[in-house]
């Protein structure tokens, strides 16, 4: 399972004694709360049935799919399906062959949930194998599922808008730049990323209460 509260917290204060704009942030908006996902496939297949569909969307596949290939999403069932099968619950093309790329790699035991690499580069390139995962996906999944506690989404839009935002930069920095500024944030910057997005949503919830009509 991913960070949990405790360990985000202990992270976060961490933080907040080498980077001053986590006190700040922290006085504003709080902790933020754990994102746990369970470890193996079935995570990633749903990160794979959720890519680029509403979450209504997605539970209705998912709720199609468990009904052609049985509710555990047996890899090796799924591998095997028919693609007609597949289409019918509700997966693009495109989408079956990522899913059938998940499941042919975990059946066949080239890519072992149970033990990915302790590194968290070696890692991300092992899931990255899977079609459909690219590194933003993997990563997430190190963090959410794996508690991997220095993983840093430095790719993704929200963590360049609330590093940018915390450190009070003039406009979003870059993925390259980033990475850079968190290098002072090891081994915490999971945390960091879990924050970036606690806050990013809390910022907004605040700008739209501030617009609301009385």
């Amino acid at each position: 399972m991913g960070l949990s509260a405790e360990h985000l917290k202990r992270s976060l204060d961490a933080l907040a004694r080498i980077e001053p704009a986590f006190v700040a942030g922290l006085a504003r908006h709080g902790y933020p709360e754990p994102r746990l996902r369970a470890r193996g496939h079935v995570t990633l297949l749903r990160t794979i049935i959720g890519q680029q569909v509403s979450v209504a969307s997605a539970d209705a596949i998912w709720t199609r799919l468990a009904e052609v290939v049985g509710a555990e999403i047996d890899p090796a069932v799924l591998a095997a399906t028919p693609d007609e099968l597949l289409r019918g619950a509700g997966l693009s093309r495109q989408k079956i062959s990522y899913a059938k790329s998940l499941g042919e790699l975990v059946a066949s035991g080239s890519l072992d949930l149970s033990h990915l690499p302790d590194d968290d580069e070696a890692a991300i390139a092992a899931l990255t194998r899977i079609k459909g995962i690219g590194r933003w996906s993997a990563e997430i999944y190190l963090l959410f599922a794996e508690g991997r506690g220095d993983v840093w989404p430095a790719g993704d839009l929200a963590v360049q808008e609330e590093v940018g935002q915390l450190l009070g930069l003039p406009e979003r920095p870059s993925e390259k730049s980033v990475r850079a500024l968190a290098e002072a944030w090891r081994p915490h910057r999971g945390a960091a990323a879990v924050f970036t997005w606690h806050h990013y949503t809390q910022r907004l919830n605040a700008g739209k209460a501030a617009k609301a009509p009385v």
